[in-house]
């Protein structure tokens, strides 16, 4: 698995419900995840991107 980019990491640490449920998605689903955040382009869209994963 790809490392995970520096700010979906410190987005998922200022929200410990999504990252619990990101480490509890099977490894292609996190990849996927991690895929998407490289489309992300600023800190409030990263900061949503991450919530999406407690909805």
């Amino acid at each position: 698995m790809e490392e995970l980019p520096l700010g979906l990491g410190m987005a998922l640490a200022q929200h410990p419900e999504a990252m619990a449920r990101f480490a509890a998605l099977p490894e292609t689903e996190q990849q996927a995840v991690i895929n998407g955040a490289h489309a992300v382009r600023s800190k409030e869209e990263m900061r949503s991107y991450v919530e999406r994963l407690t909805n």
